[in-house]
C-alpha cells in the first residue's frame, strides 16, 4: 500500500458526514495497518512512520494502536506460519513434545522466525478442535491427532513448500 495514495475521504460514504478530521484519520489506522501488513506481511517500521506522517497522528499513537492488537506484527513472519494448540486437551495429549520437535527441526523457538523466512513457529491457547487433540495448523490448516509421524509429516510439507504463502492475503 502506498500511504501517500491514502484518501481519507474515499472511505467513509455518508458516515463522513458525521465524523471530524481527526475521527476520520484515527479511523483509517486499522484499515492502513492491513494494508500494508498484506502487502509486507508485517509492519515496517518506515511504513508506520509514513503512516504517523500521512494523518499527522503521533507516531507513539499509531504504535500503541497497532500493538494492541495481537494480529499486528512488527518483525517479519515466515512464509509458512506453523502454530501448535496448548490448551489443556492438547496440553494433556503431547502438544509440547509436538512443539519440541519442530523446534529442534527448524533451529527456532516458539514465536521466532527462521532465518530465511520460511517458517514462524507460534504456539496458541486453544484452536477450538479439542477432540483432534493435539492440534497443530500450517497457515491455518488444521491438523489434528499429531504423533510423532504427523510431525514429520508437517516438516516436510513445510520443507517442500506446500501452502508455502498461504498466510498472506
Amino acid at each position: 500500500m502506498k500511504i501517500e495514495e491514502l484518501n481519507i475521504n474515499d472511505h467513509y460514504g455518508e458516515i463522513g458526514e458525521v465524523l471530524n478530521d481527526e475521527q476520520k484519520k484515527r479511523g483509517l489506522l486499522i484499515y492502513a495497518f492491513q494494508q500494508i501488513q498484506k502487502e509486507y506481511n508485517y509492519l515496517p517500521e518506515d511504513k508506520l512512520e509514513g503512516l504517523s506522517k500521512k494523518l499527522n497522528i503521533p507516531l507513539a499513537e499509531v504504535y500503541s494502536t497497532a500493538s494492541f492488537y495481537k494480529h499486528f506484527y512488527f518483525k517479519p513472519r515466515g512464509r509458512n506460519i506453523v502454530c501448535v494448540c496448548m490448551g489443556t486437551a492438547c496440553h494433556v495429549r503431547g502438544a509440547s513434545k509436538a512443539l519440541k520437535s519442530l523446534e529442534e527441526e527448524f533451529g527456532v523457538k516458539e514465536g521466532e522466525t527462521t532465518p530465511d523466512q520460511s517458517l514462524t513457529l507460534e504456539t496458541v491457547g486453544c484452536v477450538g478442535c479439542c477432540g483432534l487433540a493435539p492440534v497443530v495448523t500450517v497457515n491455518e490448516e488444521v491438523i489434528g491427532e499429531v504423533s510423532a509421524r504427523k510431525v514429520g509429516e508437517i516438516i516436510e510439507q513445510v520443507k517442500k513448500g506446500k501452502g508455502n504463502g498461504n498466510n498472506r492475503g
